[in-house]
């Protein structure tokens, strides 16, 4: 305040008569899919503190380690395809105690039973009644050990539990714990004592990913590592169940455009056009892809755009994980073993002959 002589008079003023009037911004909002920007950075963060603690027993298998989180991300089952010593259970078993959850490990074999899997009624002579005795599908995260030396009755036992997070006992559904997932492993077929798994089941996992030899460096690490026998690795938690389900969050809020649903859609569509009888060409596909490989295809993507620090899901990412949504979710003919196609050859001409929405048509919008 101050005082301005008028005559033999001092009249009061204040300076708030004066100061310039403020001017309020009205700039336009974001679209949704942009405040996100400041979470997509937790992924990175995530992913490298799962990442740091698997390394300390797991030497290599980056792609494979990412698709994993990917698949946590995206509440879907996996199954690790590769010959025996690729530590594949010894990876998920790693996962397991970084995550913090409770892991649970059932080792099929020839003599397994449904019931080991799932559970049974058990006689209580104290109360004179049965009881429910949960089996160990009662975990946040279930190792399927060479899920395919067990029978078919077996193997369906897991059917429920994936695509319905419950199972049933003595008639009665028991929810299963959450987040739950089930982390397979199995040795090709063409193994001694292996069991091709049915379609119905193999359609429930997110991917099927192929764990394939280490590096000459990777190799020469593990010698030098672990060539002690002394020295084991000791894994501790960094993250929880709790914080899995608050990601899954973020990730639900990345962008999809509806040029990539469409082609996402195209991809998809493109297996079951191959599958289909044309006079003159030779059929290479007995059936294609379910709708849950379109649903894979968009919930994984968005999980793998999230965890790059991306706020939109691009076709780029799309064409990424297509060969491990969808190799074992087409049947490939007789002609087409004869031939020596494989699914993932099948998947890559998928790829090359499905026309790819860029920024100028909708990628992004």
């Amino acid at each position: 305040m101050f005082w301005l002589p008028c005559g033999r008079r001092f009249l009061h003023y204040s300076w708030k008569l004066f100061a310039r009037p403020r001017v309020q911004s009205r700039l336009p909002a974001l679209p949704s899919h942009l405040h996100i920007m400041t979470q997509t950075t937790n992924g990175s963060d995530w992913s490298r503190k799962i990442r740091d603690e698997i390394s300390k027993a797991v030497i290599g298998q980056d792609a494979v380690i990412e698709r994993l989180l990917v698949s946590l991300l995206a509440n879907g089952h996996v199954l690790l395809e590769g010959m025996p010593g690729l530590a594949k259970t010894l990876l998920v078993k790693s996962l397991g105690t970084a995550l913090g959850v409770q892991f649970e490990r059932i080792q099929f074999t020839p003599d397994l039973l449904p019931s080991d899997v799932v559970g049974t009624m058990v006689f209580s002579p104290k109360d004179g009644a049965f009881t429910p005795h949960h089996g160990p599908i009662f975990a946040n995260l279930v190792l399927a050990d060479e899920i395919n030396r067990a029978p078919a009755k077996v193997q369906s036992a897991l059917l429920e539990a994936m695509q319905e997070r419950q199972v049933t006992i003595g008639g009665t559904t028991h929810p299963l714990p959450q987040p739950f997932l089930v982390m397979a492993t199995q040795n090709p077929v063409e193994q001694e004592g292996t069991y091709a798994l049915p379609e119905a089941q193999t359609d429930r996992f997110l991917f099927k990913l192929i764990v394939d030899y280490p590096t000459l460096d990777e190799e020469t690490q593990m010698m030098a590592r672990w060539g002690q026998v002394t020295r084991q690795p000791v894994l501790d938690p960094v993250s929880g169940g709790a914080e899995l389900v608050e990601l899954r969050g973020a990730v639900d809020r990345i962008h999809v455009s509806p040029a990539v649903q469409g082609y996402i859609l195209a991809l998809v569509r493109a297996t079951r056009d191959l599958a289909r009888p044309v006079k003159g060409r030779t059929r290479h596909l007995s059936f294609g892809a379910s709708p849950r490989a379109s649903l894979a295809l968009y919930q994984a993507g968005r999980a793998l755009a999230w965890l790059r620090g991306e706020d939109y899901l691009s076709p780029q990412i799309i064409q990424e994980i297509a060969p491990d949504v969808l190799r074992h979710r087409v049947g490939l003919t007789y002609e087409a073993e004869a031939e020596d196609i494989t699914a993932d050859a099948i998947v890559a001409q998928v790829i090359a002959q499905t026309a790819v929405p860029t920024a100028t048509n909708g990628a992004k919008n």
